[in-house]
């Protein structure tokens, strides 16, 4: 109970500094994609249960047979974004909206009506999550965050075991005082990129 008045009453006092930045970064994006600057995208959050995520578009649309499906052999040495990889598909802002994490604001939703926390593990792809070994499931075990243990101790750099494992100490000690501690050095490394890709 108090993670959720903690979420909903930061998240309320943010408002006025993130809808303005929002809204102007929805509108450039808006025009640089010539369309829509929103993504909506089915995640798995709490108790395995699905759920549509709110997020800022930073890709064009893809081409017919260009996305390839997630298929994990091995999770030790998995990672999503490896170094030197480029996506051509991402544009200019799209690019710094990553790097910044502003293309999570609309997250922000997503917390107000209870399907995410400010802080908890990332929410995941439903077919990533059909191919999780048996003790991956317990990072369901508390609400997805925007942010999380992981996101600050390596983000894209870390290999996927190496982030459930940062997941499941988070689901094992999680507080109001570790998520402001997250959330604070979270301001700082969207202030320098590190680990964003």
């Amino acid at each position: 109970m108090a993670k959720r008045i903690f979420d909903i009453v930061l998240t309320i006092l943010g408002a006025p500094l993130v809808l303005p930045i929002l809204a102007i970064l929805a509108l450039a994006l808006a025009i640089e994609l010539r369309g829509n600057p929103f993504f909506l995208q089915r995640r798995v959050g709490l108790r395995g249960t699905t759920f549509t995520m709110f997020k800022l578009r930073t890709m064009r649309h893809p081409r017919p047979g260009e996305l390839q499906p997630h298929i994990v052999d091995d999770w030790t040495t998995f990672v999503f974004s490896p170094p030197g990889a480029s996506e051509p598909r991402i544009t200019r802002l799209g690019s710094f909206a990553r790097r910044t994490s502003l293309d999570e604001l609309p997250n922000l939703l997503n917390v107000l009506v209870g399907q995410m926390s400010l802080v908890g593990p990332r929410p995941e792809l439903p077919e990533i999550v059909a191919q999780y070994p048996l003790p991956y499931h317990r990072r369901h075990d508390v609400l997805p965050g925007i942010t999380g243990l992981a996101q600050v101790s390596g983000r894209s750099d870390l290999t996927y075991d190496e982030i459930v494992t940062y997941d499941l100490a988070y689901v094992d000690q999680h507080s109001v005082m570790t998520d402001i501690h997250i959330l604070w050095r979270t301001f700082f490394n969207a202030l320098t990129g590190k680990g964003a890709r």
